[in-house]
C-alpha cells in the first residue's frame, strides 16, 4: 500500500486482490532481484514491481495490492478441506476493502494458476457477484470453469454494469509435454476452460475472433469481454510467462483504459524492470498449515553411528538442486548417481543423524497363540535430504539407490508395518500438500521441499515427522514383477494414508512424493538385538516387522 501524508497506509481507490499459484510464497510472488541462495520462483510473477509501474501510470488512484496465500500453499486444497471456504474467500476479500478502502474502492480479482480456485470460490460465494468487482482477470487461471455454475454469474455481472470486465489469458496447453509425457489431461488446462467459457457467453453476448500477433484475441460488449490466447507454436510451457515475462499483470489492469498499450507491450519484453526491488520482502509470520502434535513429542534419540562427517566444503541442498536440475527423467540415472555420491560422502543435515526411538509390536513365531513381544527400532527423524541443516532439499530418488543408501549405513528400508509404526508415535504430523503438474522434475522437488518448510515453521528440526511424502517400502510384492517399485504411506491427518500399497510404478519412476527414510538395521527385543533383514526374510520371524509375510532377499535389487 502507498502512505498517506502521515505516514499510514493510504485508502486504496483501487484494490487488486491477486491469489497466488499453488506452491508459492507471498516473497516469491512480490518477487526480486534472482541472486544466490534465491531460486528461481522470486524471478517469475514480479506482481510488486508491476504495481509499482501501474502506480507511475495512475498517479491520481491509490493502487494497495493483496496478494492471497493459502495455508498450504494450495486454494484448491484449501476449498476441499475446509468448511465452507467460499464464504471464508467471500468474507476475506470484503474484510480486505473494509481494511485498506472504503465504500467507493472498486475491486481488481485477480489470480494466477491455482489461484483460480480463489477466484472461483468468491464467485460462488453468493448469489451474484459483489458489485464492488468491477474488473476479473484469470491469468491462466481458469481450469475449472463450469459453465452451469459460473456463465450466469458472469453474465449478470457484465450486464449489472457496463464499466465490468471480464480478462482471460491462457495459452494453448493441450499438447505441452514435460519429460516426454502430456501436463494436461484430454480435457483439462486454460486453453480447453477458455473454449467453454467462450461457448457459454457466446450464447448471450456478440462475441468476435481476430488476431493480433502473438494472441488470438475474442472481445465482445465493447471489450468488456476480452479473451487472451496465445497459440504457442512452438509448444512451450508457458504458464508462468504470461504474468511476468509478457506482462500480464500490467495488461489486465490497463486494458480498457487510457493507459493501456502505452507502457509497453503485451507479449515482452518485461516493462517493469527498474521497479524490481534487491531483497525479498521481509515475511510475516503467516497462518500455518494444519499440523498436529503427537501427545508424545519427547521420543528418545540415538545417534547414528557410523555415518560420515559432512564434509567443510559441501554444497548446500539448493545449489545441488540447480546442479541436478537439467538431469530429466531420461537422465534419472545419471541423477541418481550424483545424489549416491553426495550422501555417501555426507553431505546430509546433521538432524537427519539422530534417529529417534519408537515400538513396533509382533510375533517371533509362526504360532499365533504366542504372546506378541515389542521391539525397539531407531528410525531416521525425517526423510533423507541433500545440504546442511540450514540448507537442505530432502531428495527423491530410485529405490535401487535408496538401497544402496541404506546397505552403506548399516540400515534398512521400512515396509508398511514399519511406516504405520512411525506414523503412530510421530511428534509432528503435517497436513500432506498434493501437486499436479510437473511432478518428475527437480523444480518441483525443491518447490515441495519449500512447501515442506513453511508447513515446519517454528517447530525444531529432528521431531519425528509424517505427512510429508510417501515412503518407498520392502514388500514381497516388488517380486512379482521385473523392476518395481513401492511406494505407500503419506498420512493425512484424520489418519488414513493417502497411498494404499502400490507397486503400479516401474523403479525409474521418481517423483516429488517419493521420500527415503532410513531405519537401523537393528531391533531389540528383551535386550537382544537382531536384524531386520533377517526377521524379513524369516518365514516365522517376519510378523514382527512385516504384515505381508516374509521377503526374500530382503531388499532391492541393485545389480
Amino acid at each position: 500500500a502507498p502512505l498517506d501524508d502521515k505516514g499510514a497506509p493510504a485508502k486504496a481507490t483501487r484494490l487488486i486482490v491477486f491469489a497466488l499459484p499453488n506452491g508459492n510464497t507471498l516473497e516469491q510472488t512480490l518477487g526480486c532481484e534472482l541472486k544466490a541462495p534465491l531460486d528461481w520462483h522470486y524471478d517469475i510473477q514480479h506482481i510488486a514491481a508491476q504495481v509499482r509501474m501501474l502506480r507511475t501510470l495512475f498517479p491520481d488512484e491509490r493502487i494497495v495490492v493483496v496478494c492471497a496465500e493459502a495455508p498450504g500453499l494450495s486454494w484448491p486444497s484449501f476449498r476441499k478441506s475446509v468448511k465452507d471456504a467460499n464464504a471464508k474467500i467471500g468474507e476475506l476479500v470484503k474484510s480486505w476493502r473494509n481494511e485498506f478502502g472504503d465504500d467507493a474502492t472498486k475491486v481488481t480479482l485477480s489470480g494466477h494458476s491455482g489461484g483460480g480456485s480463489f477466484m472461483f470460490g468468491l464467485i460462488e460465494s453468493a448469489n451474484v457477484i459483489p458489485a464492488y468487482i468491477d474488473r476479473i482477470a484469470f491469468l491462466d487461471a481458469n481450469y475449472s470453469f463450469d459453465a452451469a455454475q459460473h456463465a450466469k454469474k458472469f453474465e449478470d455481472w457484465l450486464n449489472a454494469d457496463d464499466k465490468n470486465r471480464l480478462i482471460v489469458i491462457c495459452y494453448d496447453d493441450r499438447e505441452i509435454t514435460f519429460n516426454g509425457k502430456k501436463v494436461v489431461s484430454e480435457t483439462g488446462g486454460t486453453f480447453r476452460a477458455t473454449g467453454r467459457m467462450h461457448d457459454a457467453l457466446g450464447k448471450v453476448f456478440d462475441l468476435s475472433d481476430s488476431e493480433h500477433a502473438p494472441f488470438l484475441e475474442t472481445t465482445g460488449l465493447g471489450g468488456r469481454i476480452h479473451f487472451f490466447k496465445h497459440p504457442n507454436p512452438e509448444n512451450k510451457i508457458l504458464h508462468t510467462a504470461l504474468v511476468g515475462e509478457m506482462n500480464g499483470l500490467l495488461q489486465i489492469a490497463t486494458l480498457g483504459t487510457p493507459q493501456e498499450g502505452r507502457w509497453g507491450t503485451f507479449g515482452g519484453p518485461r516493462a517493469y524492470t527498474k521497479f524490481v526491488q534487491a531483497e525479498p520482502t521481509p515475511g510475516e509470520k503467516k497462518e500455518k498449515t494444519k499440523t498436529s502434535e503427537s501427545p508424545s513429542t519427547n521420543l528418545p534419540s540415538t545417534t547414528m553411528a557410523g555415518l560420515p562427517k559432512r564434509p567443510a566444503n559441501a554444497i548446500g541442498g539448493a545449489e545441488f538442486a540447480k546442479q541436478i536440475v537439467k538431469l530429466d527423467q531420461k537422465d534419472v540415472i545419471k541423477r541418481d548417481a550424483a545424489i549416491l555420491r553426495e550422501i555417501l560422502s555426507g553431505n546430509f543435515p546433521d538432524f537427519l543423524r539422530k534417529f529417534k526411538k519408537i515400538e513396533i509390536r509382533g510375533r517371533l513365531t509362526a504360532d499365533k497363540n504366542d504372546t506378541e513381544v515389542t521391539g525397539i527400532l531407531a528410525v531416521a527423524p525425517d526423510y533423507l535430504a541433500v545440504g546442511s541443516d540450514d540448507d537442505f532439499v530432502r531428495i527423491p530418488m530410485m529405490p535401487q539407490t535408496a538401497q544402496l543408501i541404506a546397505d552403506k549405513f548399516g540400515c534398512s528400508l521400512p515396509t508398511r508395518k514399519i511406516v504405520d509404526a512411525i506414523d503412530s508415535q510421530a511428534e509432528l504430523k503435517l497436513e500432506p500438500h498434493p501437486m499436479t503438474e510437473a511432478r518428475e522434475a527437480v523444480s518441483t522437488f525443491v518447490e515441495h521441499n519449500q512447501i515442506i518448510e513453511g508447513q515446519r515453521a517454528g517447530k525444531p528440526l529432528g521431531l519425528l515427522t509424517i505427512g510429508i511424502k510417501k515412503d518407498i517400502v520392502l514388500t514381497p510384492r516388488i517380486f512379482e514383477r521385473p523392476q518395481r517399485l513401492a511406494i505407500y504411506g503419506w498420512r493425512q491427518l484424520n489418519g488414513q494414508p493417502i497411498q494404499p500399497l502400490t507397486i503400479v510404478h516401474w523403479n525409474q519412476y521418481v517423483d516429488y512424493s517419493h521420500g527415503v527414510r532410513l531405519i537401523r538395521d537393528t531391533i531389540e527385543v528383551d535386550g537382544k538385538k537382531l536384524k531386520i533383514a533377517d526377521l524379513l526374510a524369516h518365514p516365522d520371524q517376519c510378523g514382527l516387522v512385516s504384515d505381508e509375510g516374509p521377503m526374500k532377499p530382503p531388499r532391492y535389487p541393485t545389480d
